[in-house]
């Protein structure tokens, strides 16, 4: 099918990722988000960056750019690193956010979806910065390290396990 601007992957093509990132608290997505564009840059991996407002905007941004990598004039990603922090308050909101935003990228994943979670769900502030610095937790870091291992299985599960 000449012509139309698309052509499949190669295998040995360089790695590309999203990162996407809610901004609910800035400082702590910005240590989150450094560390996640330190282990990719550290690897060679081609990376971009949206940002939406909150947690359970996450999956939902994934889920479009999944789509949208279908079509020529779109980038395709191999896998995403979902980044934020959501901290308990006083209201039953918590639990919504956390859940609802976990059971996303779940599903995502279950549909083949190479993710890695690095969404925080913390009692307070100071855990949230135990987590996101690349000192102590270094969870963006992680985040983006599962996305890269999960990309790498999904690579010898769909070419054989042999190699």
């Amino acid at each position: 099918m000449a012509g139309h601007g698309w052509r499949r992957p190669d295998v040995n093509d360089p790695l590309r990722v999203l990162i996407v990132e809610a901004r609910f608290y800035d400082d702590l997505a910005d240590a989150l988000l450094d560390g996640a564009k330190d282990a990719l840059s550290a690897k060679g991996v081609d990376f971009d960056v949206v940002t939406v407002p909150g947690a359970l905007e996450v999956p939902t941004v994934i889920a479009m750019a999944d789509e949208a990598g279908k079509y020529p004039t779109a980038p395709r990603y191999d896998g995403f690193v979902a980044l934020g922090t959501i901290i308990r308050g006083e209201t039953y909101h918590f639990e919504i956010v956390a859940d609802q935003s976990a059971a996303g990228i779940t599903q995502l994943g279950l549909k083949g979806l190479a993710i890695g979670n690095g969404i925080l769900t913390t009692e307070d502030e100071d855990q949230a910065w135990a987590r996101a610095r690349r000192s102590e937790g270094d969870k963006g870091g992680f985040a983006a390290r599962a996305c890269l291992d999960l990309i790498a299985l999904r690579k010898r599960l769909r070419h054989g396990l042999g190699g």
